[in-house]
C-alpha cells in the first residue's frame, strides 16, 4: 500500500476545526453566543498542558449530546457548506497531486469523526481515522470517547488497527508513507513514516524536521 496520511488542525486547514464548529453552532443558536470564546479558552489551557486531550473531546461533544442524529446530520450538512470556502486551495492540490500519484489518503486526526468527515469529504479523502465519539443505547452522544482518541501516540496506533483490518501491511512494511503534520504531539507517527512533512510547525517540530533534515512547508 502507498499512504499519504494529513493531519487536520492548523495543516490541511488554517485554524481548529472544533472551534470552527463551535462557532458555527453559536450562529444557528444551538450553543449560547459566549461558546467560542470558551471553548478557545480551553483549547489555550490545553496548549498549556493544563487541559487533556480528552477535556476537548467533550467541549466539543457534551453540549450537543441531547441531539438526535438526524439533528446533527443537518447541523453537519450546513457547517460543510459554511466552512467550504475557508479550505485552501493548496492543500486541496496537495492531497490532489498525492492521488493523482496513487497514494491512498487518509486523514489521521483527533477531531470526533462527525467534524472530521465533513472535511474529509471537501478535499477527496479515500479515508478517516478519527476520535470515535461514544454513544448510548439510544444512540445519543455521552460525551466521552470510544478507546483512546486519535491523538499523539495513539494516531500510530490507530492507524496500525485501520491497516490491520484492510488486512493490509504495517505501516513500516508499506511500499510509500508520507504524513503531514503541524504538531510535535504527533512526531510518533511522523518517525514512523518514510517521508515526514512539518507543515507550519510548531517550535518544538521545526526544531526536530530541521535536525532532522525532514521537509518543512511554512506556505
Amino acid at each position: 500500500m502507498r499512504l499519504a496520511l494529513f493531519d487536520l488542525d492548523h495543516t490541511l486547514i488554517p485554524f481548529d476545526s472544533g472551534l470552527a464548529w463551535t462557532e458555527w453552532l453559536a450562529t444557528q443558536g444551538v450553543l449560547p453566543a459566549d461558546a467560542p470564546q470558551r471553548h478557545l479558552d480551553l483549547c489555550r489551557e490545553y496548549v498549556a498542558g493544563r487541559q487533556d486531550i480528552h477535556s476537548l473531546h467533550r467541549a466539543t461533544v457534551a453540549p450537543i449530546a441531547h441531539l438526535a442524529q438526524a439533528d446533527l446530520a443537518r447541523l453537519a450538512q450546513g457547517f460543510a457548506a459554511a466552512v467550504s470556502p475557508r479550505l485552501p486551495a493548496s492543500s486541496r492540490a496537495l492531497v490532489a497531486r498525492h492521488r493523482d500519484a496513487g497514494h491512498h489518503c487518509v486523514l489521521v486526526t483527533a477531531t470526533t469523526r462527525f467534524i472530521a468527515e465533513v472535511f474529509a469529504r471537501h478535499f477527496g479523502l479515500h479515508d478517516l481515522i478519527a476520535t470515535e465519539a461514544a454513544r448510548d443505547a439510544a444512540g445519543h452522544l455521552t460525551g466521552e470517547a470510544i478507546g483512546e482518541p486519535c491523538w499523539g501516540p495513539h494516531k500510530v496506533t490507530h492507524v496500525e488497527a485501520w491497516l490491520a483490518r484492510r488486512q493490509a501491511p504495517r505501516l513500516a512494511d508499506c511500499a510509500f508513507s508520507a504524513f503531514y503534520s503541524d504538531a510535535a504531539s504527533d512526531l510518533p507517527l511522523l518517525e514512523a513514516v518514510q517521508q515526514p512533512v512539518a507543515v507550519r510547525p510548531d517550535e518544538r517540530l521545526r526544531a526536530v524536521a530541521v535536525a532532522r533534515g525532514w521537509t518543512v512547508q511554512d506556505e
